[in-house]
């Protein structure tokens, strides 16, 4: 007479997001004390602490350098941020510059310095001058062209230390550079980087 009798199980109700909901259930009570414990356990010694840190600091720094690689905007430096530098990046990458010959130059011009020959000295000094020169030119054809085209493609933008941008850019690397090219050799750029 005064016993309980349990109704058969229903099935769970589906979860259905509700607009301007959180997307999840919510959790229970022994769930999110546990959490909170979990959270709230601090680290019993100044070893276990410094290792938290430096944890922490390691796995953001890997998430912000992922980041800059790709070129995503959010983690960019002030310096590389914005459609002018994004544009500038582009415009260095797309082109062949001469810097990347300067490494297996210099190294030549090192071996024929190093060769006692005093006729092999000046032609290692020589391919030095030649090349200092034609990169010297080539960054000046560089910065020709890409102030007209920033004239072009951002009239309303100021070009102040785009110039410096470029050349610091062009003088590195490719594989070295930061953000990574995007583009490759001789693609042509879009027309809008808004």
């Amino acid at each position: 007479m005064f016993a309980r009798f349990k109704s058969p199980s229903a099935p769970p109700a589906p979860v259905v997001d509700k607009p301007g909901g959180k997307g999840r259930p919510t959790p229970t009570r022994k769930e999110a004390q546990a959490a909170a414990r979990a959270r709230a356990k601090a680290p019993r010694s100044r070893r276990e602490q410094l290792a938290a840190q430096r944890a922490g600091k390691s796995e953001s720094s890997k998430t912000v350098r992922a980041g800059m690689k790709a070129g995503d905007e959010r983690y960019l430096l002030p310096r590389d941020k914005g459609p002018v530098r994004r544009f500038i990046r582009d415009f260095v990458d797309s082109r062949f510059s001469f810097v990347e010959l300067m490494v297996p130059l210099l190294i030549v011009t090192l071996l024929l310095g190093y060769s006692g020959s005093p006729y092999l000295v000046g032609i290692g000094n020589s391919v030095l001058l030649g090349t200092v020169l034609l990169v010297a030119f080539d960054l000046f054809l560089m910065r020709f062209r890409l102030r007209r085209e920033l004239a072009r493609r951002f009239p309303d933008e100021p070009t102040k230390g785009t110039t410096y941008y470029a050349i610091m850019r062009a003088l590195q690397m490719k594989f070295m550079r930061l953000p990574k090219a995007q583009v490759k050799i001789g693609q042509t750029l879009p027309e809008h980087y808004r």
